[in-house]
């Protein structure tokens, strides 16, 4: 069975699907997250703030900052979910949390001092809005307090359709919140009863007239494929009425089956998964759709609205990616606070304490609750910006490649130029003598192509804890 996919009209054959779905990383970083050792800790990312201070005193150049903080409490289970979370209904559990968080903040305020400029901040989750007004307003006070956020900066928060409704949204706009993502998945009720995920059609819309009447300048709908009951059919119904809605950004993710890894998705019938085939059917007719209905693909798991900033900035080139997906920041110091919170500092990756006693018991000590990481090698460094190409550009300028780490693209790459030669013949890449360009049927593979010069995932073949490319 073949499926037409983008613009151009490529096609997808069985063949050559079953030859490239496998599994492989998102590559929201380089190295990735399961590199990661626990022998990174406390003491090296203090050693990384400090360095990020003596770089501004040296006028060197500081990347510009942008914050994460993870609320990891949802009142029930999404079974899909792969997220770091915690379910309950207790919401007095917030308090505490919140003094931790608290106490986090003050920590990275006497290695950076007060106010740092930041560019960015994103509530995630978990579910940001378990959090009542009251205890949302004491996080944000607490993070301008520490931190100068700009008038222009992107504030953005998730938001569980089930747990907000406009007078909410109202009280997020007070705070400074001009980005929302509505978690929405599917609208079909069968699909939303076997994962576990109730919410009305109607909720979604009033929530997104609402965020419009407030002034949000952006609004984005998660939607998921691959789930249990979904069909082609009635995923195009979901496609239709998300069109119809209008947010200004899409992202549209293909579900991961690992009940290996995360508990919660044992709760799925696996004989109710579509079949890779019907998979590719609805990421092909999603993409057709969201096309026939104004949106630009912007890569991967993304859709714009033309006018929208990420579109703008694919056309111009400036497109990005971090641990929250494509972005329209350029390469940021990314301060992670709370359970299991990912960051980057410099040349450095981190990772909170994975439960919530360790992570709770570091900052009573008053101890970053940093449990592992990773320094980046100059060799990661170099394939990081390789990578990073392919993922947001779609491109590889060998010169550039080698003005910025001072390599010969071709001598350093051709293990992995070698490597490409079959993708070039299934008509994924292009190669000339100057850059790698990805075709458009090689923007459904992409990972495919970043797996290539993933050092890492070369030297270590397994590879089954990894989602599937499709």
């Amino acid at each position: 069975m073949n499926a037409v996919t983008s613009a151009g009209d490529p096609v997808i054959t069985a063949e050559l699907l079953t030859r490239l779905d496998g599994p492989g990383p998102r590559y929201t970083s380089y190295p990735t997250a399961d590199r990661f050792v626990d022998a990174f800790g406390p003491a090296d990312y203090e050693r990384a703030l400090q360095s990020r201070v003596q770089g501004a005193v040296r006028n060197a150049g500081v990347a510009p900052l942008s914050l994460y903080v993870h609320i990891p409490f949802c009142e029930s289970v999404c079974y899909y979910c792969a997220c770091n979370k915690i379910i309950t209904r207790h919401h007095e559990r917030a308090t505490p949390y919140l003094d931790a968080l608290e106490v986090e903040i003050g920590l990275h305020v006497v290695e950076l001092g007060v106010r740092q400029p930041v560019t960015q901040l994103h509530l995630g989750g978990g579910s940001p809005t378990f959090l009542n007004d009251a205890e949302l307003t004491r996080l944000m006070h607490m993070l301008r307090r520490a931190f100068a956020i700009a008038a222009s900066a992107e504030i953005s928060i998730e938001v569980d359709p089930r747990t907000a409704d406009p007078q909410r949204l109202r009280h997020l706009a007070d705070l400074g919140f001009n980005r929302l993502s509505l978690g929405v998945q599917d609208f079909d009720a069968d699909v939303q009863a076997a994962v576990h995920r109730v919410q009305s059609l109607d909720s979604v819309r009033n929530l997104l007239e609402a965020a419009r009447t407030l002034g949000f300048h952006s609004t984005n709908v998660d939607l998921i494929y691959g789930l249990p009951r979904q069909t082609t059919e009635s995923f195009e119904r979901t496609v239709a009425q998300v069109s119809a809605l209008r947010p200004d950004r899409i992202a549209l993710y293909a579900y991961a089956h690992l009940p290996q890894r995360f508990k919660p998705q044992r709760r799925i019938d696996a004989a109710a998964l579509p079949s890779a085939t019907h998979k590719i059917g609805m990421l092909a007719q999603a993409i057709r759709g969201f096309a026939a209905a104004g949106y630009d693909y912007i890569g991967m798991d993304h859709f714009a609205l033309p006018d929208d900033p990420l579109a703008v900035a694919r056309r111009q080139g400036r497109l990005h990616r971090n641990f929250q997906g494509y972005s329209t920041q350029p390469d940021c110091d990314l301060i992670a606070f709370g359970v299991s919170a990912i960051g980057r500092i410099g040349a450095t990756y981190s990772q909170n304490a994975k439960t919530l006693p360790e992570y709770q018991d570091a900052l009573a000590q008053h101890q970053f609750p940093v449990a592992r990481g990773l320094a980046l090698t100059r060799d990661d460094l170099l394939r990081r910006a390789v990578i990073m190409a392919l993922m947001c550009q779609g491109r590889v300028e060998f010169e550039s490649i080698a003005l910025a780490h001072l390599v010969d693209f071709r001598k350093a790459f051709a293990t992995e130029l070698a490597a490409l030669q079959p993708l070039q013949a299934q008509g994924l890449v292009a190669i000339d003598a100057d850059a790698i360009e990805v075709t458009p049927l090689g923007r459904y593979f992409v990972r495919n192509v970043a797996m290539v010069f993933d050092r890492h995932l070369q030297a270590d073949r397994a590879r089954n804890h990894y989602s599937r490319v499709i």
